[in-house]
C-alpha cells in the first residue's frame, strides 16, 4: 500500500529519497548548496531528526527551504505539500521515481483514504508495454556533426540522456520481433528513459519508435529544468528542446505537438516560470495545434509564439530557424518584439512617464520629497526606511550614483559598497512620490555624482505619481519583464514609496499580495528590488501589516535617523539575514556645502554601538518578561528569534551578552532566567 510510513520504511527514513533527488553527494550532517534554488553558500544539510526519527534537510540560510523529504520533492516539483491532493502525488512521484513498487491502487494519508478516478480511456486502451533490447555505441563524427548544425554539443546529449544505438530490437503490433541496425546513411538515437527508449531515426521512412511504456506523462526536458526562470517554451521535439538548451533557453516537449497538454504540469510550471510559450513548427499541424493548446491553457497565461519560418519541410521548427544561421540574439529580438505586442498599452502609456534628458521640464515651485535607501543581495528585497528630512532621497541617489559610475572612477556612496552595472544591465527608479519637475533635478545631480555628462541608455527613471495604484503595480511587473529582455538582465530597482502601491499600509492581504510578487520579481529576475517605506520604525520594527511583510521577507532593512547633531544622519541597520543588526556600523552622512551634496561622515565610535545593542535588547525583552517572568534559556531563545527575526546563533550570542551586562539573571535554584527588578 503506498502511504507514508510504508515509504519511509523502503526509504531508509527518508535518507534514500534525498540521495535519490539530490545531484551532488552529500555526508549526513556536511553543509552542501541547496539545489532548491541559486543558492551561492554552502548552509544547509541533512540530518536525522531523533524526535520524529527521520530525516530531513535544514536550511541556515532561508528557513522556507527546510523540511522532510516529502517536502523537499514537492518543492522540486512544484507541488505544496501541506495540501492532501498534493501530498498524494508527491507519494506517487516517489514511488515510480525510484521503483519502490509500493501499490497504487489505494492511498492513505493520516488515515483517510483518497480515492481518484481512473481515465476511462486508459482503463478501455492501456499502454502497451513493449519488450525491447538496446545496443549503445559511442557518437561518430557524422552523427556529432549531425546535430553541431543546430547547435547541440556532447555535453548537452550526455544532459538529456542522448544516446548513439547501434542496434535496437522491439516487437510491432501484432507481437512480431524486429531489428534496426545503425548505419552512415540512416542513424539511430535513442532517448533513454527510466522505463522506456523513444528512437528517432532522422533518415528513416519510420522516424519514430519506442521501446518499454512510455506513459501519458512523457515530458521530454522536464527535468533539466531550474527551479525557476523566466521564460519555458513548450517545442513539438526533443531535438527542438536540445536546440534551445544549446541556446541558452529552457524548454519541454511533450510526445508529440498533438498530444494533450497535461494541465497540471503546466499549473505547477507556472510557480516556476513568468512566461510558458507554445513554440510549435510554422506548418498546418502545428499552427493548428498551437491554437487549439494556447485555448485550452489561456487560464494558466500560456501564449503562442509564431516563428518567422514558410512551413516547408527544412523550413518549420526552431532547429531550422538556428540551422539557416540565425543566432542567440536573432531569437532574443524576436521575443522582445512579441512582448513589446503584449504589453504595447502599457509600454505606451509608461513611455509618457519616462524623464526625457534631452527636453527636460519647465522650472517649477521647489516641492521637497521624502527619499529611499536601497541596499541588497541579488534575488533579494532590501528596505530602506525613516521619516522625513532624515537624507533618504540623496542616500537612495548615491547608490544608484554607485551603479552606473564607471569603474575606474570614484564614487561616494555614503558609507556602502555598490557593484557597478559592469554588464550594461537595467536599471530602474520608480518614483511614487516627487514630480516630473523634481525627479528630473535629482537624477540630474545623481548624474553629477557619478561624474557622467549624459545618463546611460540602461538606466531608467519613472515618475509615476500620476497612474492609479493598481496601474503603477501593473506599470513595474510589465516594464521589468521588457526591459529585463531588452538589456539581459536588470541589475538594481529602486521603488520609491512603496506604500504608494496600496490602499492602506494595514491592508493585510494587500499588502502580502504586493510584497510577495515584488519577492517573486526579485527571485526571477535575480536583482536587487530597493523598497522605500516613509514610516519611522518603533525600536527594530517597522510599523503596518505592510512594514510587517518586508519586515519578515527582506534581506536587510536600514533606517536612516537624524543624529543629536541636527546636521548629521545616522543609518542604522534593523535586520540583516546573515548576522545581527546590532552589530552593523552605524554609518554617518551630512551634507558638504562646498561640495554641493551630501558626504561620508564616517562611523560612530564603538561605544555608541554598544549603547544601542545594550538598549534596543533591554526594549525586547521587557516585552518577552512582560507575559512569563522567568523562562528557561531555550525558550528565551526561541523568543529573541521571533521578535528580533534573527538565527539561532545570534539570539545565543544576545542572551550572553545580556548576561554579562546583568540586564538578565540565571536563577541558580531552577536555572531560569529572568529580567532584572521581575524577580520576588
Amino acid at each position: 500500500m503506498l502511504n507514508k510510513d510504508e515509504l519511509l520504511k523502503r526509504t531508509n527514513k527518508g535518507l534514500d529519497v534525498f540521495k535519490y533527488y539530490i545531484d551532488i553527494p552529500f555526508k549526513i550532517g556536511r553543509n552542501f548548496l541547496n539545489p532548491l534554488y541559486n543558492d551561492n553558500k554552502a548552509s544547509c544539510n541533512v540530518y536525522f531528526d531523533r524526535k520524529n526519527g527521520i530525516y530531513r534537510i535544514k536550511d541556515f540560510g532561508n528557513d522556507e527551504y527546510s523540511g522532510d523529504c516529502f517536502f523537499f520533492v514537492g518543492k522540486l516539483k512544484g507541488l505544496d505539500c501541506g495540501k492532501g491532493n498534493n501530498f498524494i502525488e508527491i507519494l506517487k512521484t516517489i514511488n515510480y521515481d525510484m521503483s519502490l513498487g509500493l501499490d497504487n491502487s489505494n492511498h492513505t494519508v493520516c488515515g483517510m483514504k483518497q480515492v481518484y478516478p481512473q481515465d476511462k480511456q486508459a482503463i478501455t486502451e492501456p499502454h502497451r508495454t513493449k519488450s525491447y533490447n538496446i545496443i549503445q555505441q559511442p557518437f561518430t563524427q557524422k552523427e556529432l556533426d549531425f546535430w553541431e548544425q543546430s547547435g547541440v554539443t556532447l555535453n548537452i546529449l550526455k544532459l538529456y540522456k542522448t544516446v548513439s544505438l547501434k542496434e535496437f530490437k522491439s516487437i510491432n503490433r501484432d507481437n512480431k520481433p524486429f531489428t534496426c541496425i545503425s548505419s552512415d546513411k540512416e542513424p539511430i538515437f535513442g532517448y533513454i528513459g527510466k522505463r522506456y527508449v523513444k528512437i528517432y531515426r532522422p533518415f528513416s521512412e519510420i522516424r519514430f519508435l519506442y521501446g518499454g511504456n512510455i506513459g501519458d506523462g512523457y515530458c521530454f526536458g522536464l527535468e533539466q529544468l531550474p527551479s525557476k526562470g523566466d521564460t519555458l517554451f513548450i517545442t513539438g521535439g526533443e531535438k527542438d528542446v536540445m536546440t534551445l538548451a544549446a541556446h541558452g533557453f529552457h524548454s519541454i516537449c511533450f510526445n508529440s505537438e498533438t498530444s494533450t497538454i497535461p494541465p497540471a504540469i503546466i499549473y505547477k510550471l507556472t510557480f516556476r516560470f513568468k512566461h510558458i510559450v507554445l513554440l510549435y513548427d510554422t506548418d498546418k499541424t502545428g499552427i493548428d495545434a498551437a491554437i487549439r493548446h494556447e485555448k485550452a491553457l489561456s487560464c494558466y497565461g500560456v501564449k503562442r509564439l509564431t516563428l518567422p519560418l514558410s512551413g516547408e519541410k527544412k523550413d518549420k521548427d526552431i532547429t531550422d530557424y538556428f540551422i539557416k544561421g540565425n543566432s542567440r540574439e536573432n531569437f532574443r529580438k524576436l521575443f522582445l518584439d512579441f512582448l513589446d505586442n503584449l504589453y504595447e498599452e502599457t509600454m505606451t502609456m509608461l513611455k509618457s512617464c519616462e524623464i526625457d534628458f534631452d527636453n527636460p521640464p519647465a522650472k517649477a515651485e521647489k516641492i521637497i520629497s521624502a527619499g529611499d535607501v536601497p541596499l541588497g543581495t541579488q534575488g533579494n528585497i532590501l528596505c530602506i526606511t525613516g521619516g522625513e528630512g532624515t537624507g533618504k532621497s540623496n542616500y537612495v541617489a548615491s547608490i544608484i550614483a554607485g551603479s552606473i559610475k564607471q569603474d575606474n572612477l570614484y564614487v561616494d556612496t555614503l558609507g556602502v559598497n555598490v557593484q557597478s552595472n559592469s554588464k550594461g544591465e537595467a536599471i530602474l527608479l520608480y518614483d511614487t512620490e516627487q514630480s516630473e519637475v523634481h525627479l528630473f533635478k535629482n537624477t540630474s545631480n545623481l548624474l553629477r555624482r557619478a561624474k557622467l555628462k549624459e545618463k546611460p541608455d540602461e538606466f531608467k527613471a519613472f515618475s509615476i505619481t500620476g497612474m492609479s495604484r493598481k496601474e503603477r503595480m501593473q506599470a513595474i511587473i510589465q516594464s521589468m519583464d521588457k526591459y529585463h529582455y531588452q538589456y539581459e538582465g536588470i541589475h538594481l530597482v529602486v521603488i520609491d514609496g512603496i506604500a504608494d502601491l496600496v490602499l492602506s499600509v494595514n491592508d493585510e492581504a494587500e499588502s502580502i499580495r504586493i510584497v510577495e510578487e515584488l519577492y517573486r520579481l526579485a527571485g526571477i529576475y535575480q536583482t536587487c528590488i530597493i523598497c522605500v517605506l516613509h514610516y519611522v520604525p518603533n525600536g527594530l520594527k517597522l510599523r503596518g501589516h505592510l512594514g510587517s511583510e518586508l519586515q519578515r521577507k527582506a534581506a536587510a532593512i536600514l533606517s536612516i535617523e537624524i543624529d543629536k547633531n541636527p546636521t548629521i544622519s545616522v543609518v542604522k541597520a534593523l535586520k540583516v539575514r546573515d548576522g545581527s543588526p546590532l552589530d552593523v556600523p552605524l554609518m554617518l552622512f551630512s551634507w558638504d556645502k562646498n561640495m554641493g551634496m551630501h558626504v561620508h561622515r564616517g562611523e560612530k565610535p564603538r561605544e555608541e554601538k554598544e549603547k544601542r545593542k545594550e538598549k534596543e535588547l533591554v526594549n525586547v525583552v521587557c516585552e518577552i518578561f512582560s507575559i512569563n517572568k522567568s523562562m528557561a534559556y531555550i525558550d528565551l531563545c526561541d523568543h529573541i528569534q521571533q521578535i528580533m527575526d534573527v538565527k539561532e546563533r545570534t539570539a545565543k550570542s544576545y542572551i550572553k551578552f545580556m548576561r554579562e551586562k546583568e540586564i538578565i539573571l540565571k536563577d541558580p535554584s531552577n536555572q531560569n532566567y529572568f529580567l532584572m527588578g521581575y524577580n520576588q
